[in-house]
């Protein structure tokens, strides 16, 4: 794969496709019933997830959303197919948490029931879901104990031959360190020790204030290492940097350095979003932070983890509001790449807004969404996309609440209330219309890791073909798990392949478009999803 590698870092031997405008986003936040603000003092200021996913099977993305010093919240979502949005908020004490900084899903026990990892400023917490949008607490029932501090970020793995997954744990400052070198709590990394529980915590040192994990593929080797986004505010620069783990199996972990091609970054990372944005087979990383954001590509091939920016050559440096008239450097949080458009070409959705009342940062600081462009690069559309607003956004996820295959957007803010917009494409909030043909997909499988996490899902339209992999982790505070979604332009049909974990190459499967399909390892053909009623 390394020869398919491009020297400007854009797409090569792809077929003509139209990039599409911006599609309609309408404010439905007074009316979906998602009534919540994250908030608090400085302690839960880098914080602010949300987590996405199916609590009770009925195929419709639900909601858990930090609190901050207040309570987070559950929401199932109520919402009619393709209709307007709307969410009920489930109390329970297992779920009403307080002092949550962020969440992400994930099906621990493999029992195709989605369970929570709850990030708190103080004990963690992971909640085993029970079907029905109910949970109860699973800490002593996995045996999972990590050090009680300020958590800000999260990853997941399986390794070979184990039935839980591996977790990395993301820890933020430690207030009561004056040491300038060790300023922050140490990350951690959990193995299985049995089939069933946990064994003590490895600590990852140096640590230095995460704020995003993602374990990835990215050399397309099986090898799965860990990414880590620190915080560069709480590092001496002669100390501190962005890190990449190895996980050698069953031997402690050891990080990537100079000597095996590995460049330096100091930034104030923030958060973390991979896709293949070259075509090429291999995720490009873009990484938020305060000022100028960071896209970076492979430049030597997958043989040693060298990479080098290509933000400013795609117009996603995104370091100043694009509007608003406030000129000083923004300041980024949850990033993630979607097809928001359904053109094929994945877009950048950036949440922003100022840590507190930093004085060197914008204050009016609206989030961006970029739309792909057919030569690679992206154009802001925040503003005709309607989804333009200065609150001090945090965690995020674009989701297709309603089932319809246009992505609508939530987005978390601190000191102020989350926002949802529902995607009405080309139409309005009576006759939604989606600009272009799109695929959902779920993979799954059998055994312990039953969605199939870490494997490669590809969808070919003619001679193009999207890459994604499938990933615990990265963004801000929070992500997704459930429907994986495509663009497929005006393709009234695709290909899809699915690289297994493990190294199994499944068969390409013709899929129809504009339909919810599952994808399942060892058999033969794609199976058709219908929400109920529909």
């Amino acid at each position: 794969m390394s020869a398919a590698i491009v020297s400007d870092g854009l797409p090569s031997g792809t077929t003509a496709a139209v990039a599409l405008g911006a599609p309609r986003f309408v404010d439905e936040t007074a009316s979906a019933g998602v009534d919540l603000v994250y908030d608090g003092g400085f302690q839960y200021a880098v914080g602010g997830g949300v987590a996405v996913f199916d609590c009770n099977g009925d195929g419709k993305p639900d909601l858990y959303v930090a609190g901050g010093n207040g309570q987070a919240a559950l929401f199932r979502n109520d919402s009619p197919v393709g209709g307007a949005l709307r969410f009920t908020r489930l109390r329970d004490p297992a779920t009403d948490l307080a002092a949550v900084n962020g969440v992400y899903p994930i099906d621990i026990d493999g029992d195709r029931i989605t369970d929570l990892v709850v990030l708190r400023n103080g004990e963690n917490v992971l909640l085993r879901g029970l079907g029905g949008c109910r949970f109860e607490r699973a800490n002593e029932r996995w045996a999972f104990n990590t050090r009680t501090s300020a958590t800000t970020a999260f990853s997941a793995t399986w390794e070979a031959g184990r039935t839980l997954p591996t977790l990395a744990i993301g820890n933020y400052l430690n207030p009561a360190s004056d040491d300038p070198h060790h300023l922050c709590f140490d990350n951690e990394l959990l193995r299985p020790a049995t089939a069933a529980t946990y064994a003590r915590p490895i600590a990852l040192t140096p640590s230095w204030c995460a704020l995003s994990m993602l374990f990835s593929d990215w050399s397309r080797t099986g090898r799965i290492d860990l990414r880590v986004s620190n915080d560069q505010h709480y590092y001496l620069p002669t100390e501190g940097q962005e890190q990449l783990w190895r996980l050698p199996p069953r031997d402690v972990p050891s990080l990537y350095t100079a000597d095996d091609g590995w460049v330096p970054v100091q930034i104030q990372g923030m958060g973390i979003a991979s896709y293949d944005l070259t075509g090429d087979g291999y995720p490009e990383v873009f990484l938020t932070s305060q000022g100028d954001n960071r896209l970076q590509t492979l430049s030597l091939g997958p043989s040693q983890p060298t990479y080098r920016d290509i933000g400013l050559k795609r117009g996603v440096n995104a370091a100043q509001p694009f509007t608003g008239g406030d000129a000083r450097p923004s300041t980024a949080w949850h990033d993630e790449f979607a097809d928001v458009n359904n053109d094929g070409f994945v877009d950048l959705f950036i949440a922003k807004g100022n840590v507190t009342d930093q004085a060197d940062y914008a204050q009016m600081d609206p989030s961006n969404l970029l739309l792909g462009q057919a030569d690679g690069t992206f154009r802001e559309a925040a503003d005709t996309a309607g989804i333009l607003n200065f609150s001090r956004g945090r965690g995020a996820a674009l989701a297709d609440f309603n089932l319809d295959g246009m992505l609508d957007l939530i987005e978390v803010n601190y000191g102020a209330p989350v926002r949802l917009w529902r995607n009405v494409g080309a139409g309005d909030a009576s006759r939604p219309r989606p600009m272009g043909s799109w695929l959902g997909l779920s993979v799954v499988q059998s055994g312990p890791n039953a969605s199939a996490i870490g494997a490669w899902v590809e969808v070919r339209v003619g001679e193009r073909i999207m890459r994604r992999e499938l990933t615990i982790g990265g963004g801000h505070a929070g992500g997704q798990l459930g429907w994986i979604h495509f663009g497929l332009g005006n393709a009234k049909a695709a290909d899809v392949r699915v690289l297994w974990p493990g190294g199994e190459t499944g068969p390409w499967l013709r899929v129809r478009a504009d339909e919810f399909t599952v994808v399942t390892k060892g058999v033969a053909e794609a199976r058709r999803w219908s929400p109920a009623g529909s």
